[in-house]
C-alpha cells in the first residue's frame, strides 16, 4: 500500500523522495509510519540523509529505474532543468581523486593517514603524529619526513585541530620515481600490506603520516576525575562502524567535521605572514610583539598559531604573560616571562612550563590593586634579554581603567608592533595608533606634553632595567609602534553570561594539569595525591603571607590548610626566628618557584606538609610561602579515593555569615567549602636540607 501513495507535490522534494522509496528495500529506515518529506523537521530529513548515503556507500545506485515509477508521476511534466552530464571518470593513467583522507589500520594503538595536497584531517583527542612521507602543518607548526614526533592535543574546551598537507619543494621526478623513494622511506616503519595499500592510492605531493596512541600521566590525571573525560573525547552514537572508525579509536582520536576545526581571517593570516616576516628579517633588533583587545576574540589561539610559525623559522621564542586570569604555560594568577623552544599543539592544561622569571600575583584580576600589577611587569621583564622576539599577551579587559592600564604598559614595554583584536560581539575599543598613545593619560603615565620627540623619557622606569654597556651610554627613546589591526571571526560558546563559569573551568584544569606532574611516568598506574608523599617544612624555615584578604594572626594556619601556595624566594634571610610561623606585613615582589598544597599541619612538631612537584634542588632556595585566591579545583578534594567515612576538608555545615567566610574575599566558593581539619597523616615524609 504504501508504494502506492502519490508523491507530495513539492517539486524540489520529489527526487529526494524517490531516492528514499528506491533505499525502502535494501535499507529500513525506520519502524516508524512513514511521513512525507516536507512535514519532516531539519533533524529528520539529515537523518534521512544520512541514511540514504550510507545505502549508497553500500552499493546503491540512484540512476537505476529498479523501481517503478507511479503513473501519477510519470504523467506530470518535469519543470526542473536539464542536469548536467556525470563527470567523466578520471583516467586510468591518472592519480586518483580522494575526497576524504583514507585511514587504515596500522596494528594496536595505531592508524596510517594518507592525505593528498591540501587536505586536511580534523580530529579530536590526542595523539603522537609522526610525518613518514612528505609534510603536513599542525596549528601552524610543519612536520616534515625525518623529524621527530609530536605530542597533539584537541581539546573540546578549544577549536579542534587539524592535520593539513601542505605543498613542499621537490625534484622534478617522474610518478614511478616519486613512488620508488616513498616505498624506501617506508620499508623500515610499515608491514608489506601497509605499503601496497599505499602505493596504490598514491599521488605526487602526498603526505603520509602515521597517528599512534599517546598516554601521558598529566592527561591521564586529568581525565581521572569525575566530569573531566570528555576534555579530549566525547563518546557519540555511531550509524556506520568501519575499519576507519576502530583504527582512530584505538588511536584514542575522532574525525570531527571541519566547521569545528580552527578557521583564520584573511586579517589573521596577514597579521601572521608579517610579523614572522618581521622576526626573521630584524637586523635592528629583536621585535617585541604586544597582542591586546577584549576578552574572547582569539588573543590566546593567534599567540600560539604566531609561536608555532616562528618556531619553522627560529630557534626561540620569548613570552611575557601578562593575563592572570587566563594564562598558558602556568597556573593562574601569575605574571611569567618563558623561552619557548618547542611547538604548542594544545590547550594551556598541557603543557604547562618552569618559566624563565615568574611572580605569583595571587588572583585572576588586578582590579583594585593596579601599582603592584605594573611593578611586577616591571621586575619580571628587566629579565629579558633582548635576544630573541619577544610575543607580550595582555588582559582582556579594555574599558575604563584597563585601557588605562594597557597604554602604561604601551608605553613602559615599548613594543615595536601592536596586534589590536576587535569583534563583532567585542565592546569598542578604540585603535591605538602612536598618536592615541602620545596623547592619552594612562593611570600611571602622562601624555604627549612630558614626551619629546615622540620617544617616551621614562627615567622611573629605565632604572629598574638592565641594558648593555653600549646601550647604557646613549639616552633611552622609546619610539612609537606599528598597528596591525586584525579582525576576529573566532567561533565560541562563551556569552556574558557563562564566562566566567568557562573561565573557572579553565583555570581549574590548569591547575590539575599542573599537579599532574606529581604522578609516575607512564605505564605505572595513577596514585591518588593523598597517597603521595609529601614534604616536611618547619614553621620557622618558611615566611607566610596572605595576599589576597586581611587575616588575623591568630587564623593564618587556618587559611593555609589545605590551600594552594606559591612556593617562593625572598631575599631576607627568615632563619634567625626560633619558632614560628613567621609573618610577612607586606606582599614582597619576589620569584616564585613553583607551586603545591599544604597537605597539612602539625601543630605538634610545628611541621608543614608541602606536596609540590618543584624538585628538592630547587625547593632549598623556598623560603617564603604566598597564599592567594586560586583555590584547589573542588574535584581534587571530594574524589579522594579509598577513604572512608568522611572527606577530609569536605563540609556541608558551614556558615558563610562568619567574618571572612565568604566568597567575596576571594579564595573559596559556596558550594562545598574547605574546613580546617587535619588531614590524616602519611606513612612516609621527605624533608627539606
Amino acid at each position: 500500500m504504501a508504494d502506492s501513495q502519490v508523491l507530495p507535490k513539492r517539486g524540489p522534494f520529489r527526487s529526494t523522495w524517490l531516492r528514499a522509496r528506491k533505499a525502502r528495500t535494501p535499507l529500513v529506515l525506520s519502524r516508524r509510519p512513514r511521513r512525507r518529506l516536507g512535514t519532516l523537521r531539519w533533524c529528520g530529513r539529515k537523518r534521512l540523509r544520512r541514511r540514504l548515503l550510507q545505502a549508497e556507500a553500500a552499493g546503491a545506485d540512484w540512476r537505476e529505474s529498479g523501481c517503478p515509477v507511479p503513473r501519477a508521476v510519470a504523467r506530470r511534466p518535469k519543470p526542473e532543468a536539464p542536469r548536467p552530464a556525470p563527470a567523466a571518470p578520471p583516467a586510468a593513467s591518472g592519480p586518483a581523486t580522494l575526497p576524504i583522507p583514507p585511514v587504515r589500520p596500522a596494528g594496536p594503538g595505531r592508524a596510517l593517514l594518507l592525505l593528498p595536497l591540501e587536505q586536511g584531517f580534523t580530529f579530536s583527542g590526542i595523539c603522537r603524529v609522526t610525518c613518514l612521507y612528505g609534510q603536513v602543518q599542525v596549528f601552524g607548526f610543519t612536520i616534515s619526513q625525518g623529524q621527530p614526533a609530536q605530542e597533539v592535543f584537541s581539546a573540546y574546551t578549544h577549536s579542534r585541530l587539524a592535520i593539513n598537507a601542505v605543498h613542499y619543494s621537490m625534484p622534478e621526478k617522474s610518478k614511478k620515481e616519486m613512488k620508488r623513494e616513498a616505498r624506501t622511506l617506508l620499508r623500515s616503519h610499515l608491514s608489506r600490506d601497509d605499503r601496497c595499500w599505499l602505493m596504490k592510492n598514491f599521488s605526487p605531493l602526498c603526505s603520509i603520516v602515521m597517528l599512534e596512541q599517546l598516554k601521558t600521566s598529566t592527561v591521564n590525571f586529568l581525565v581521572s576525575h569525575p566530569g573531566l573525560s570528555y576534555v579530549f573525547v566525547q563518546e557519540s552514537p555511531t550509524f556506520q562502524i568501519n575499519s576507519e572508525h576502530l583504527a582512530l579509536r584505538s588511536v584514542g582520536i575522532k574525525r570531527e567535521k571541519k566547521k569545528n576545526g580552527l578557521r583564520l581571517t584573511e586579517s589573521v593570516l596577514s597579521a601572521l605572514e608579517e610579523l614572522v616576516t618581521v622576526c626573521c628579517e630584524e637586523v635592528d633588533g629583536c621585535p617585541v610583539i604586544l597582542v591586546c583587545g577584549s576578552q574572547d576574540v582569539g588573543k590566546s589561539t593567534f599567540n600560539r598559531y604566531l609561536i608555532n610559525q616562528l618556531l619553522n623559522s627560529i630557534s626561540c621564542i620569548d613570552y611575557l604573560e601578562c593575563d592572570l586570569g587566563q594564562t598558558e604555560f602556568t597556573p593562574p594568577g601569575c605574571i611569567s616571562l618563558l623561552n619557548i623552544t618547542e611547538p604548542i599543539l594544545g590547550p594551556p592544561f598541557t603543557h604547562q612550563r618552569t618559566p624563565q622569571k615568574m611572580v605569583y600575583y595571587g588572583k585572576p584580576s588586578c582590579k583594585n590593586n593596579y601599582e603592584n600589577y605594573i611593578e611586577i611587569i616591571k621586575y619580571v621583564f628587566s629579565s629579558y634579554k633582548r635576544e630573541s622576539p619577544l610575543i607580550v599577551n595582555t588582559m582582556g579587559w579594555v574599558s575604563d581603567k584597563g585601557l588605562l592600564l594597557l597604554i602604561d604598559l604601551i608605553r613602559l614595554l615599548s613594543p615595536s608592533h601592536v596586534v589590536q583584536f576587535s569583534s563583532g560581539r567585542s565592546k569598542y575599543m578604540p585603535n591605538l595608533t602612536p598618536d592615541y598613545v602620545d596623547d592619552m593619560d594612562g593611570l600611571y603615565t602622562k601624555s604627549k606634553s612630558r614626551v619629546r620627540n615622540r620617544g617616551f623619557q621614562l627615567a622611573e622606569f629605565t632604572e629598574n632595567l638592565e641594558f648593555a654597556d653600549e646601550e647604557k651610554e646613549s639616552p633611552v627613546v622609546f619610539t612609537g609602534h606599528k598597528l596591525i589591526c586584525v579582525q576576529s571571526d573566532f567561533t565560541f560558546r562563551k556569552t556574558p553570561r557563562n564566562r566566567e563559569s568557562h573561565n573557572k573551568v579553565l583555570r581549574d584544569l590548569a591547575v590539575l594539569g599542573y599537579l599532574g606532574q606529581l604522578q609516575p611516568p607512564v605505564p605505572r598506574p595513577l596514585c591518588p595525591l593523598h597517597g603521595l608523599t609529601p614534604y616536611q617544612v618547619p614553621f620557622n624555615a618558611v615566611a607566610l603571607r596572605i595576599i589576597h584578604a586581611d587575616v588575623a594572626p591568630t587564623h593564618i594556619l587556618y587559611a593555609v590548610n589545605a590551600s594552594w601556595v606559591g612556593l617562593c624566594k625572598i631575599l631576607d634571610d627568615v632563619r634567625g626566628y626560633a619558632n614560628g610561623p613567621i609573618l610577612l606585613a607586606q606582599t614582597p615582589i619576589c620569584d616564585c618557584l613553583g607551586f603545591g598544597i599544604c597537605r597539612g599541619i602539625d601543630m605538634e612538631k610545628r611541621l608543614y606538609h608541602i606536596l609540590t612537584p618543584v624538585p628538592p634542588e630547587e625547593l632549598r632556595n623556598v623560603n617564603c610561602l604566598l597564599v592567594g585566591a586560586i583555590s584547589i579545583p573542588h574535584c581534587v578534594f571530594k574524589s579522594q579515593r579509598g577513604l572512608e567515612g568522611t572527606i577530609p576538608y569536605i563540609t556541608t555545615d558551614y556558615n558563610f555569615k562568619l567574618p571572612g567566610a565568604s566568597e567575596k574575599i576571594g579564595a573559596r566558593e559556596t558550594e562545598e567549602t574547605c574546613e580546617e581539619k587535619v588531614h590524616p597523616k602519611p606513612k612516609l615524609y621527605r624533608r627539606i636540607n
